[in-house]
């Protein structure tokens, strides 16, 4: 009597041409790496799916995120986004065009602006973010109770990770 064979989760499975061949490290990098981007994929798919309105690019959105606390030079934008200024200039000029930023006075230097986020802007960014939390716990409400707490529990670890990658890509060059 034959036993069928097992269908790997490829959540918890190594797959690729170095399964097996990597140090542990490596491998659970690679794993982490690799259920980010499906995550980041198909969350971004799914919004524009479920919310058609949802025409943003992702790094205009990040940009309207990096304006949420506060107004900041297009020099800060790019810094924090780790973007060239004249990248950031371009989305700035398209988020102008929209009408989800304007720019204002610096008060410190009166040779600069500042780009705030406008009514408009932080209606649309609200918009983004509530769509996003409503396709996420539809997601997280059809795993079971283990899984959901495991993913819930994993957000602190997760967060100091996301804080470890910003501390090494932000030394000097």
């Amino acid at each position: 009597m034959s036993s069928s064979p097992s269908v790997p989760d490829p959540a918890t499975e190594p797959t690729g041409p170095r399964a097996g061949h990597d140090a542990p490290e490596n491998e659970r990098a690679r794993r982490l790496t690799d259920v980010v981007t499906r995550l980041r994929r198909t969350l971004r798919s799914a919004i524009r799916t479920d919310y058609p309105w949802e025409s943003l690019p992702m790094a205009q959105v990040e940009l309207l995120q990096s304006l949420a606390a506060a107004p900041l030079r297009v020099g800060e934008l790019a810094d924090r986004q780790r973007l060239a200024p004249n990248t950031v200039s371009g989305l700035v000029g398209k988020l102008l065009e929209a009408g989800f930023v304007d720019r204002q006075a610096d008060p410190g230097d009166r040779r600069t602006a500042r780009i705030a986020l406008t009514p408009a802007g932080r209606r649309q960014l609200d918009d983004w973010q509530q769509a996003h939390e409503r396709r996420i716990a539809t997601a997280l409400g059809t795993l079971s109770p283990a899984d959901r707490d495991a993913v819930m529990e994993a957000l602190p670890a997760l967060d100091r990770l996301a804080r470890a990658l910003a501390e090494t890509t932000a030394a000097p060059e």
